[in-house]
């Protein structure tokens, strides 16, 4: 936001099929509506910034319009596909920064202030192995980890090898 023209872009995973590892804990229309709810709250920590959902579920699509977002629809790429492909359709619509957001943080805030010019800024996940927040100037070219696993050292933390001991094999 400081000094460059910056878009939000969030990916949501359609909406029934969120939040499966809650399946135990969480009955399927549960998981749904969990899933709403934070969507909601990244939608709207990503105000007053133009935000885009990328998707390839109509549900979602009709979430987002009613949440005030564009929908780049892009199906069939997986996560990082559809990001990469979403970042590279806001950067082609003329804004300079984009903040990538994951759908499902419960406690977003504020994220126009990552997009500062001439910067990247990663979040990592509470793991330190994935991203879950994003900002990077659209004409970087580089591809976007959002998966975990694809944050390389010293961010990736199960990357490094563990360290044993003194006086342990």
């Amino acid at each position: 936001m400081l000094g460059v023209d910056s878009a939000v872009v969030v990916p949501i995973k359609a909406f029934h099929a969120a939040k499966a590892r809650l399946a135990a804990a969480l009955g399927a229309q549960e998981r749904a509506a969990l899933a709403r709810r934070m969507a909601a709250t990244v939608l709207a920590a990503g105000a007053p910034l133009d935000r885009f959902v990328v998707c390839d579920d109509d549900e979602v699509a009709e979430f987002a319009v009613a949440n005030h977002a564009k929908v780049l629809w892009m199906p069939d790429r997986g996560l990082n596909g559809a990001v990469e492909a979403g970042v590279a359709e806001v950067g082609d619509a003329g804004y300079d920064h984009v903040v990538v957001a994951h759908s499902d943080l419960p406690l977003a805030t504020r994220l126009p202030r990552l997009a500062t010019a001439g910067t990247v800024t990663l979040v990592p996940d509470r793991h330190g192995d994935g991203t879950n927040v994003i900002a990077l100037p659209t004409d970087l070219g580089l591809p976007v980890p959002v998966r975990a696993g694809q944050l390389p050292p010293p961010f990736g933390t199960r990357r490094r090898p563990r360290r044993r001991p003194a006086g342990r094999a």
